[in-house]
């Protein structure tokens, strides 16, 4: 019966590759420059159909969730534009850390949504989920656009670009939840200082020739990195510590604080991963995604 219907589907995070934080605008936000790149690291869910019309429990053991959170605003959202209120039931394994710069919030709500379209069924159009996820999160079209994009604006101009598959890298959380709020304080703060003068940044025309490059020839770089690691010189160390164990390219993702790094092949990747593992608690093997649509339906 169609109360028993249930869809499981991941939610992978991304990373920053590059990332530019231009001025302030007029309206208090951030133009961005950006690479967007899906890689494994992902969170699960389980949407049910259940309980009574207008009920929505969000179950999340591994993390708790804040009342006000993306995979109920996702909900609400498709809820107002479908008219469909069956009772639901979302259950979230967390893998994905929080305030580390990956977007976990914004992937969820993300496949929530394709979660809820598989669900009942609605089938609805490309434009219509993009409004739908643009009224979430600036970053959370990207999720409903593909494995790899070129990201402007706020986050919501997005041009999907073929995702690369030869890349492995490693993650590292050092256990710091960097606000995105303060980040960009500190980022302005920084900025004013001086402290991005004299940088030569890759223009955005250019960022998809200089992705499809070998990963040790990227200019690749983070507006973040400097001002954050100022604050937290942990971001530093770990990203010095993956240098030294082999990476070819090690950055800071969003608005931090994870940092990856990205190895020559699998073996590299897991060799330094063996090395470094003593050290660091939150490290994650990952490699570059490129399956959104990874849902089974019961």
């Amino acid at each position: 019966m169609a109360y028993k219907k249930t869809v499981r589907i991941s939610a992978p995070c991304k990373l920053n590759l590059h990332l530019r934080v231009l001025d302030k605008r007029a309206d208090g936000y951030h133009d961005i420059e950006s690479i967007f790149q899906l890689v494994s690291l992902a969170d699960e869910l389980e949407l049910s159909l259940t309980g009574s019309p207008g009920e929505c429990t969000v179950i999340s053991p591994e993390m708790a969730l804040p009342p006000d959170n993306t995979i109920s605003k996702a909900v609400s959202e498709f809820r107002y534009v479908t008219g469909i209120r069956d009772g639901l039931s979302v259950v979230i394994r967390k893998r994905i850390p929080s305030g580390a710069g990956l977007g976990g919030g914004s992937s969820d709500a993300a496949a929530v949504l394709r979660a809820l379209d598989l669900l009942f069924g609605t089938d609805l159009d490309r434009s219509c989920m993009l409004d739908m996820a643009a009224k979430i999160g600036s970053d959370v079209p990207f999720f409903l656009s593909g494995a790899a994009g070129i990201v402007e604006g706020r986050g919501e101009k997005i041009i999907s670009i073929p995702s690369r598959t030869d890349i492995a890298g490693l993650l590292v959380w050092p256990a710091v939840h960097s606000s995105t709020a303060a980040a960009y304080r500190l980022l302005d703060e920084w900025q004013k200082e001086g402290g991005e003068k004299g940088i030569d940044w890759p223009l955005p025309g250019e960022l998809e020739k200089l992705y499809n490059r070998p990963v040790s020839e990227w200019p690749f770089r983070n507006s973040f990195t400097a001002p954050l690691s100022r604050q937290q010189p942990v971001i530093g160390e770990i990203r010095d510590a993956l240098l030294n164990a082999g990476a070819q390219f090690s950055d800071m993702t969003g608005s931090g604080s994870a940092v990856f790094g990205l190895f020559e092949n699998r073996h590299c990747a897991k060799k330094a991963q063996e090395h470094l593992f003593p050290c660091y608690k939150n490290l994650y093997g990952i490699s570059f995604a490129c399956v959104l649509q990874n849902a089974v339906v019961q």
